[in-house]
């Protein structure tokens, strides 16, 4: 059996920041109930419409029209666990910094709503996710981003979530929740943040796993049992098949980069995406810049990268030009596995802030 892995908490970092206009980061802080709303009702009218063509075309399944309608279903479930997959951790990351929205009720209220449609555990989430903002890759102090990561395009099971359903990861997913019902952690990182010294916190998780579990079993139950089965599906699981679209955004956030240094713009890296993606993704392809003043809330750190791309590194742009460059350090890494990709950066004097600050930042207490 392993040892335990064991978690510092006496970080002393000055992290690089790039110098803003006062004045202009004042304007881009300010949260909006129209942008929050715009997004999270965009989102989950998207995912509603989804789920609705789903349903649909799984009413008109006959036996005379199998070659088409069935064909049709999968498509249909196809779009409809592409948008489903962005509830979770890309949704309920951002409502969980508490940016989104001005009113604190309806940030709140979204973020037990896409939680919930995506099992995401929001209550451990955010005391890692501050963590990991005010030491980010920092080895002995971030257990919530490893690096060096490593993936594989060997396992079929891979291919399997990515463009359809892998019942192994629902199973974990379940399998995870149930202990965290019973008061149980998965692991060394989750027990660090949630001590057993809090007993208010792990209570409060304790409670919401039960509600999660229950409320999902009661609405599967109910679907069932009117004959309405495919709602497991696109309910129940929506969140849990098609991973393609959240896995190509969301892994290059940190993929390849440097770890233990005090500089965002070696250890996250920025791209530029429209459309679709960027929308699913409420824009944290702008990943150096939500790091660096994460006060700043999704909508507009558009309008900072516009600001302080003169102190960036080039910035690929589209899914395409950043998975070149990751595949690149895929290879490399594969005949030198302590390879880090490090951007050239411009000469730009800056200035420095430190960690206890971006903890403060992250978890919008300032």
């Amino acid at each position: 059996m392993n040892a335990p892995a064991i978690f510092r908490d006496d970080a002393h970092i000055n992290w690089h920041r790039t110098k803003v206009d006062p004045v202009a980061m004042r304007a881009l802080i300010k949260r909006s109930d129209w942008q929050g709303l715009r997004q999270t009702l965009g989102h989950l009218g998207l995912f509603t419409l989804t789920g609705t063509l789903a349903f649909l075309a799984f009413s008109q399944i006959r036996t005379s029209n199998w070659y088409w309608s069935v064909p049709l279903l999968l498509l249909a479930l196809f779009a409809h666990g592409t948008v489903g997959n962005f509830t979770g951790g890309t949704a309920c990351h951002e409502l969980s910094h508490k940016t989104p929205f001005k009113s604190p009720r309806l940030n709140a209220l979204f973020l037990h709503i896409f939680a919930f449609l995506s099992y995401w555990d929001h209550i451990w989430f955010e005391p890692s996710h501050i963590k990991h903002h005010e030491v980010t890759v920092h080895r002995d102090y971030d257990g919530e981003v490893v690096l060096p990561a490593k993936f594989t395009f060997q396992d079929w099971k891979f291919w399997l979530g990515l463009f359809a359903w892998n019942p192994q990861n629902t199973w974990t997913i379940y399998k995870n929740w149930f202990q965290k019902a019973r008061g149980l952690l998965p692991d060394d990182w989750s027990r660090h943040v949630m001590p057993a010294s809090n007993v208010a916190l792990q209570r409060q998780h304790r409670r919401w796993a039960r509600f999660l579990l229950l409320a999902h079993l009661a609405l599967a139950v109910s679907f069932i049992a009117t004959g309405n089965w495919i709602l497991v599906f696109i309910v129940n699981l929506g969140s849990h098949y098609c991973a393609w679209l959240g896995y190509l955004t969301g892994t290059p956030q940190h993929y390849g980069m440097s770890y233990n240094v005090p500089d965002h713009r070696l250890c996250c890296r920025t791209y530029t995406s429209r459309g679709l993606p960027a929308f699913l993704y409420w824009n944290m392809q702008y990943h150096i810049e939500h790091h660096m003043f994460p006060l700043v809330p999704f909508f507009n750190l558009p309008k900072l990268h516009e600001l302080v791309k003169h102190d960036m590194p080039p910035a690929p742009h589209g899914l395409r030009e950043t998975w070149k460059q990751m595949l690149e350090i895929h290879r490399r890494t594969k005949t030198e596995p302590d390879f880090c990709y490090a951007p050239p950066l411009p000469s730009v004097p800056g200035e420095f802030t430190d960690n206890k600050q971006l903890r403060r930042e992250a978890g919008s207490t300032v």
